[in-house]
């Protein structure tokens, strides 16, 4: 079953979820709220865009063209219709393909920002998968891994670009490995915390530029519920974003 929500708190902008198949998780909004948009930002690709949860947050940022990736079939299609039910054919494109060698597809070296929500957990026999194969796909390495989507995101990028994630703090090291074997310089952290009491943080907002050097700024924590299990007064604001005029 499908089923139409509002985008958090956006009212005027609906997404498409399927019941049991997939739905969009706080983590891709608060990615997209990290992302910095340049006056002259002209295309933006998001790898793994799932039902295009990212896409749909920036149109409220930019009038930047959109490129969402997704390989499967399915959630590729819910995406498509929550395109098409908020009349964004004219900035969001959908591409059902795999993000490997996606820059065939879409060009080389054409792209200002690229973006990606990825499967968090890497793959093996033994890992505890989910009984559904979509969630599975979107959780898990089963597809492609970490160091592929930073390799191709090399390839779409023009020199200079942007390069965005969310991703579990534990697998920073590595990313951050990542990045400096494929040439990209780390420009800005934000952990994310789930609670103001948490100690450690759970996720990280990473911000990165090809072909450019390393000087990384780490931003103030992120605390998503308060002690109350209310979400923080700043989530709440990333919830109401506007539109700048």
């Amino acid at each position: 079953m499908e089923l139409i929500h509002e985008l958090l708190g956006y009212k005027h902008i609906k997404i498409i979820q399927g019941e049991e198949k997939f739905r969009f998780s706080l983590d891709s909004t608060l990615l997209a709220n990290f992302v910095k948009i340049k006056k002259h930002t002209k295309k933006i690709i998001d790898l793994g865009t799932g039902n295009a949860p990212i896409p749909l947050f920036l149109t409220l940022k930019t009038d930047a063209n959109i490129t969402g990736v997704e390989i499967q079939k399915e959630v590729y299609e819910l995406a498509k219709k929550s395109v098409e039910i908020n009349n964004f054919q004219n900035q969001i494109e959908i591409i059902n393909a795999d993000i490997k060698d996606i820059y065939k597809v879409v060009g080389a070296n054409q792209f200002d920002i690229v973006i990606s929500n990825p499967p968090y957990f890497k793959y093996t026999p033994t890992s505890n998968i989910n009984k559904n194969d979509h969630l599975t796909i979107a959780r898990h390495e089963v597809l492609i891994t970490l160091e592929e989507i930073v390799v191709e995101a090399k390839k779409l990028l023009k020199d200079g670009g942007y390069l965005y994630f969310v991703h579990r703090a534990e697998r920073l090291s590595e990313l951050i490995i990542y990045l400096d074997k494929h040439n990209f310089g780390l420009k800005r952290l934000r952990f994310i915390y789930p609670k103001t009491t948490e100690k450690n943080a759970l996720l990280v907002l990473v911000e990165a530029r090809q072909n450019k050097k390393a000087d990384c700024v780490v931003e103030r924590p992120l605390y998503v519920y308060n002690e109350e299990n209310s979400y923080t007064d700043e989530v709440r604001k990333i919830f109401n974003f506007k539109k700048s005029i």
